[in-house]
């Protein structure tokens, strides 16, 4: 399939970028919907759902322009506070953001039509309903605080509605008179904006009627909160701000710091900006991030959608665009490095040049020491390079766990059940490759946690547990690896009926089962066609799932493991690389061939006698340090012809908590490699990530580690590596 012309590629990475926020905010709006609601996150909703039919309709996407206009509607509404955010609006939202995210990933399969239409103008339908109900008007509270009316006439009906919601609430408005200097008087507004959101609303911000002194601009803040007049005082004493009661507040005392610095320097030169990351709730900058709670109610058959769109086939959740944005200082520190890179190539010309104007007899030791400093130049500038390339590729993994919050809202719905969703740990980043590819075993993962794990909630009550369940998703950074956990607090692992399907399966026979211990019979439910489910459900049950999720993270060079206690629940720990782009290796060699080892698997060397090797229940181990490690031969394991040697190098690896020795012949030393996937008969081979070429022509292979380490987990897969 041919890719998509540029200026549809460019809408695609628009449109997905909007629908991201959008999915984010509408999560914390159904949060929010059952207290007071944040009129700035409707707003910004509003604003989105309004940016992309704009932006659908200018690509000729009248589709998603019409659906995103039938959202704008409803929002609006609820922004100015016609309807309420009851559960049916909500859902309606949701269920109108999976298919807008539908149509767009048709739009970027370009002459690819489907089923997703028919669904839109269903959902336009419902939103152009329920934007017609609302409360019948209100009486005008405004009248009770005597506004002027050459202000009122000047407020949108939105700003209108906000200070009604103000004054019906009881909360204090006051106005903020705010002079500057022509020159920079945004960048003044703006910051008096930021000290005074913390404390409440600023709900319309006019020109002053009495204009600054000489060449400035004053503005008057209409501003509601229910803090003290003297913390506002303290928020603004570093700004040009006066601050007076709108309505019969007794006015407070004047800031004497605040009049004083008004006077003289009405403003300053902005700050240098800075990007900061979305969160789903604030929080200060010294705190760790507190996973993020989304609630997830259960709902009466009316409020749910119509048999029409219940079952629409699930979306894969990777991103419909390989775009990644970058932070321009990024790109600032790259563009520094390639033009010192070119200096560097000059001067190694210019030596080169000399060296054949004088002969090769006339090279001076000069020569070779001036031609050996830019070479060492040229490799730190290359690393530097190196770096920076790799962090404009990483992206954060709440790009994958907003979308997956918004999965379990309706998985949970869909199994009658009732489900807190804990996220922490989004912004641990990674390469955008590794999080394309994570983001449907992650879904896999937490569709068999609801449907196998979770409880439903009178069976929960009946255990003494609270009846709405937890599955949490965290991720953390752990060196040049990241380790991700799903987690649910449901009944955990049924060892004795995952032995007992295991076998009428035939995937092992009855004395290897009997003979398991408990890690291994619970990594049995990672083999092909295993299921524990009775009945095939519209959420899991027909035996696949587990298996691909991690035949997926193995090809990541990842590993994945799972531990369960009956009746506390499961947890499934995948550990994978930051980047597969450019790594370090260390090359070894064994039976006189080169292998490549990532570095960053490699925990230490040693130096293993053929005497401390032992052989426990058919597998060899060696002691490191007191504890007792496996032993494998990459000779033995690639059936290549092994050297007699009385004393062996062994690789110490390891990921998550496990830990390997390999032993090889020879170390040769350290390189950075880049990873070629091998192709057509040799992409599965067992063990290998890949191949590389170290600059003088030669191929050689990547280890796998993490494929090595589910041989020595999982002893049945022994004959895939024979």
């Amino acid at each position: 399939m041919s890719p998509p012309a540029k200026g549809l590629s460019e809408f695609v990475a628009e449109a997905n970028e909007i629908l991201d926020l959008l999915g984010r905010d509408l999560l914390v709006l159904d949060e929010q919907r059952r207290s007071e609601l944040d009129p700035d996150l409707v707003n910004r909703i509003f604003r989105g759902a309004h940016s992309l039919k704009g932006l659908s309709g200018m690509f000729g996407q009248d589709a998603m322009a019409d659906l995103a206009h039938a959202a704008e509607e409803v929002l609006d509404r609820l922004r100015l506070g016609k309807i309420e955010p009851s559960a049916p609006v909500v859902d309606s939202l949701v269920e109108a953001l999976d298919a807008l995210q539908a149509l767009l990933s048709e739009a970027s399969r370009e002459g690819h039509e489907g089923r997703s239409a028919e669904r839109a103008k269903l959902l336009a339908n419902r939103l152009s309903s329920l934007a017609s109900f609302g409360p019948p008007p209100s009486s005008d509270e405004l009248d009770e605080i005597g506004l002027p009316a050459q202000i009122r006439a000047v407020f949108t009906e939105y700003e209108e509605h906000r200070l009604k919601e103000n004054v019906r609430k009881g909360v204090p408005l006051w106005r903020v008179r705010a002079a500057f200097d022509l020159t920079d008087f945004d960048v003044g507004l703006a910051k008096v904006n930021d000290a005074l959101k913390p404390l409440g609303e600023v709900i319309s911000t006019l020109p002053s009627a009495e204009p600054g002194a000489g060449s400035g601009i004053a503005f008057d803040l209409i501003f509601g909160s229910k803090s003290a007049a003297e913390r506002i005082h303290q928020a603004l004493i570093e700004l040009p701000a006066k601050l007076a009661p709108l309505s019969g507040q007794p006015a407070p005392a004047p800031s004497p710091v605040a009049e004083e610095k008004a006077a003289a320097e009405p403003a300053r030169k902005p700050a240098t900006t800075k990007r900061h990351r979305v969160s789903v709730r604030p929080r200060r900058p010294t705190e760790a991030p507190p996973p993020a709670r989304v609630e997830l109610p259960r709902l009466h058959a009316e409020e749910g959608p119509t048999p029409t769109e219940r079952r629409e086939p699930d979306l894969s959740l990777r991103s419909l665009t390989q775009t990644v944005r970058v932070d321009i200082r990024r790109l600032d520190s790259l563009m520094n490095a390639v033009g010192e890179l070119l200096l560097i190539r000059a001067n190694v010309q210019r030596l080169a040049e000399s060296a054949l104007a004088a002969g090769a007899h006339a090279v001076s030791k000069l020569w070779g020491q001036e031609l050996s400093r830019e070479c060492r130049a040229l490799e730190r500038k290359l690393d530097e390079l190196q770096t920076g390339i790799l962090d404009a590729r990483m992206v954060p993994l709440g790009q994958v766990f907003d979308k997956l919050a918004r999965l379990v809202r309706r998985l949970a719905r869909e199994a009658g059940k009732e489900l807190d969703f804990a996220v922490s740990g989004g912004e641990v980043e990674l390469d955008k490759l590794i999080v394309e590819e994570l983001s449907d075993p992650l879904m896999h993962i937490i569709r068999n946690a609801i449907d196998h794990g979770v409880e439903l909630p009178d069976e929960r009550a009946e255990h003494g547990k609270p009846r709405r369940g937890t599955v949490s998703l965290r991720a953390e950074q752990r060196g040049n690896h990241v380790v991700i956990e799903v987690s649910d607090d449901g009944s955990g692992l049924d060892e004795s009926r995952i032995r007992q399907v295991a076998v009428q399966r035939g995937l092992v026979v009855a004395d290897q089962a009997q003979e398991m211990n408990r890690r291994e019979l619970q990594n049995l439910i990672f083999l092909p066609g295993f299921s524990t489910a009775r009945s095939v459900s519209a959420i899991s049950g027909r035996g696949v799932g587990l298996d691909v999720v991690k035949t997926n993270i193995a090809n990541l060079s990842g590993i994945i493991d799972v531990s369960s206690e009956a009746g506390r629940g499961t947890t499934l720990t995948l550990t994978l690389p930051v980047t597969l782009a450019i790594i370090r290796a260390l090359m070894v060699s064994v039976s006189d061939r080169t292998y490549a080892v990532p570095l960053n698997s490699v925990l230490e060397i040693v130096s293993v006698e053929g005497s401390e090797i032992r052989t426990v229940e058919r597998r060899e181990v060696f002691s490191l340090r007191g504890r007792t490690l496996p032993f494998m031969r990459l000779a033995r394991l690639f059936a290549l012809p092994e050297r007699p040697l009385s004393r062996h190098f062994v690789v110490v690896v390891g990921l998550a908590q496990e830990r390997l020795g390999l032993a090889v012949d020879e170390l040769i030393g350290q390189q950075d490699i880049v990873i070629k996937p091998l192709g057509g008969k040799l992409r599965h081979i067992p063990g290998i990530a890949g191949a590389t070429d170290l600059g003088n022509r030669r191929t050689v292979l990547v280890l796998d580690i993490g494929a090595l380490m589910e041989e020595v987990i999982s002893p049945e897969r022994r004959a895939e590596f024979i």
